[in-house]
């Protein structure tokens, strides 16, 4: 009895690592996922057109067909998609201190619990 009580012990403390991690990666996803939101935000406020935007999220999926073993799809994608919409010419030719100002405000996509 004293033996399946540690093998039940040893069990638990696997799916409570495993729980940990899923947590990890699920905060990670939703760090990513914020940090895209907030540079959509910012591209609408510039009037970014629908086809530029478009063309954005099109090379981002092109280039996320394969997925890359040992490395989330999900995280792959929105990484990806963060590093096009960075890389956009509207973001690139806003003044440094608009940027700034802007990212300072509070966050309008965050939901308070």
């Amino acid at each position: 009895e004293l033996q399946q009580k540690v093998e039940e012990t040893e069990l638990l403390k696997m799916e409570l690592q495993m729980l940990e991690t899923e947590r990890v990666r699920l905060s990670l996803v939703e760090e990513k996922l914020m940090d895209v939101l907030q540079l959509l935000q910012q591209l609408r406020d510039l009037n970014i057109s629908k086809r530029a935007l478009g063309k954005i999220l099109l090379s981002t999926l092109e280039s996320c067909r394969d997925p890359q073993p040992g490395k989330a799809h999900l995280f792959e994608v929105l990484d990806t998609l963060y590093h096009e919409l960075t890389a956009c010419e509207l973001l690139q030719s806003q003044p440094l201190e608009k940027a700034q100002s802007h990212q300072s405000l509070s966050n309008p996509l965050v939901i308070s619990c």
